[in-house]
């Protein structure tokens, strides 16, 4: 058999669009071609899959070669493609059985000795195999991932010579089980409770928490920010199998690989405020994600929000509103999701000390509005909950013992609000359209008249007005109220007023 047809597979963003990898072998002077748009590390597969095929003791056809990646107009990049190339060159000149290769998928590089190396992306490549119905063959180092993937069926390999033994029939590999106790379903977060005092920023961060609302955190350094952003992780409602699918495999493509040991665990990530805008939202010549993708169902904490570029904010505008990013570039584009919680924290003027007992700030009212104003108005618009969070007293931050509730105890509500909301719409309250927000977000007149004095007193846009609404209905869920009275309202107005100051 001079030709041979096997299935590999590339990556589009979150996609993992099929690669047929043909391979040719005719006569004429040995040559050893790959055509199909290859990119650099895909032309230096053939010098990999020779020394590879020499050190396995195979036999290299001293014949013309030629592999053809199908479909020609999709870029192929990185050496995933070795090991089903190093496949097709065996099967062509006869030394394996071709009989059985298009019940599999395969990708793996090669090491000069034979050995399998582990890809990146490996989830995102077998959740794509196992809609096609057929089972894929990997390295070893990447089956633990891959597994999570229940419907798959996984072989994992080391080497070029045990994938040949397992097609030849002489030691057939076995369908990989994920061992039991690799999935982490038990996730310990920082507890809520070391903070000291800011009860009432505690109960912004519950609702923020319950309604997947984005927020701001305004106060003097030292008040508790940053710790309360680290422990915003452990309030939130635990991840669905589906939640964390998607977040798996977000990671297994930026890092190239995903730790079994954050399985189920909500990602926070932080950028220094120097981060680029690329950073933020993804990019490079072969769209990477980005850290609002990378926080896909977890936290995104910006601290410091003044001093970021405010061009870089901007671009936080689009996914917060969409939950996806198309990162477009000359040659390719790719769309990545991007549902993520934003959580912000900046000082309240420049030195930082605006409204601290203190009395050491001595910030002009300009100096405190160019400062906030770094922070562009319609990005200020998108976020649901604007905190003040005081200075702590002296008293209460002297105190042996935390009298605070620990993360279960919030996390509990939150959970029963967030299983309400998902009873009622399916979905949070922060994701409710306008038809949503006419349904379930219903006043009666003193609500409404309410709100409507909030409107025309804090001069409130029309996406103010309906996360305002948002906010209420979540604040209606926590205290398992079926409709929004007057408190909820004016509890969620007060959380809009910090821009308006």
């Amino acid at each position: 058999m001079s030709l041979a047809v096997l299935y590999s597979r590339a990556l589009s963003g979150m996609h993992a669009p099929l690669v047929t990898v043909e391979t040719h072998i005719a006569n004429g002077l040995p040559s050893f071609t790959i055509v199909g748009l290859p990119e650099t590390e895909v032309k230096e597969s053939k010098d990999r899959v020779r020394a590879a095929l020499q050190n396995a003791q195979f036999k290299i056809p001293a014949q013309r070669i030629t592999i053809n990646l199908a479909p020609a107009d999709l870029p192929k990049e990185s050496g995933r493609f070795d090991l089903p190339i190093a496949l097709g060159i065996l099967a062509a000149s006869g030394q394996i059985p071709a009989d059985k290769l298009d019940q599999y998928e395969w990708a793996g590089e090669l090491a000069l000795t034979g050995e399998l190396r582990p890809i990146h992306g490996a989830l995102a490549m077998t959740y794509s195999a196992a809609e096609s119905g057929r089972s894929f063959v990997l390295p070893q180092q990447n089956a633990t991932e891959a597994a999570l993937v229940k419907k798959a069926h996984i072989y994992a390999a080391q080497s070029l010579l045990q994938i040949s033994a397992h097609l030849s029939g002489d030691a057939p590999l076995s369908v990989y089980t994920r061992l039991p106790g690799t999935q982490n379903d038990a996730v310990n977060y920082l507890d809520m409770a070391e903070v000291k005092g800011q009860a009432r920023v505690k109960r912004a961060l519950e609702i923020a928490a319950a309604g997947n609302h984005s927020a701001l955190m305004i106060g003097p350094p030292g008040t508790g920010k940053s710790m309360l952003a680290a422990r915003f992780p452990g309030i939130l409602p635990p991840m669905s199998e589906v939640e964390a699918l998607e977040s798996a495999a977000i990671q297994s493509l930026s890092q190239g690989s995903f730790d079994i040991a954050n399985w189920k665990r909500r990602p926070y990530r932080s950028p220094h405020h120097t981060a680029s805008g690329v950073a933020l939202v993804g990019g490079g010549s072969h769209p990477r994600p980005g850290e609002i993708s990378l926080a896909m169902h977890g936290v995104l904490f910006l601290d410091e929000l003044a001093e970021f570029d405010r061009r870089v904010l901007e671009v936080l505008r689009e996914p917060l509103e969409s939950g996806k990013i198309t990162i477009s570039r000359a040659a390719r584009q790719a769309e990545f999701p991007a549902r993520f919680q934003l959580l912000a924290a900046m000082n309240p003027c420049p030195c930082g000390y605006l409204g601290h007992h203190s009395g050491r700030c001595h910030c002009t009212p300009d100096q405190i509005t160019r400062y906030r104003g770094k922070i562009s108005g319609p990005l200020m618009d998108r976020i649901d909950l604007q905190i003040e969070v005081p200075a702590v007293p002296q008293e209460e931050l002297m105190q042996q013992r935390s009298t605070g509730e620990k993360s279960s105890t919030i996390r509990k509500r939150v959970e029963a609000s967030h299983q309400r909301q998902l009873n009622r719409q399916g979905k949070t309250n922060n994701r409710l359209g306008v038809k949503e927000i006419d349904q379930f977000c219903t006043l009666d007149a003193t609500s409404e008249t309410l709100l409507r004095q909030a409107i025309s007193r804090l001069n409130l846009s029309a996406r103010a007005y309906h996360r305002i609404l948002k906010v209420a209905r979540t604040i209606a869920d926590l205290s398992a109220a079926e409709k929004i009275n007057n408190q909820h309202i004016a509890e969620a107005v007060q959380y809009r007023r910090l821009d308006k100051l």
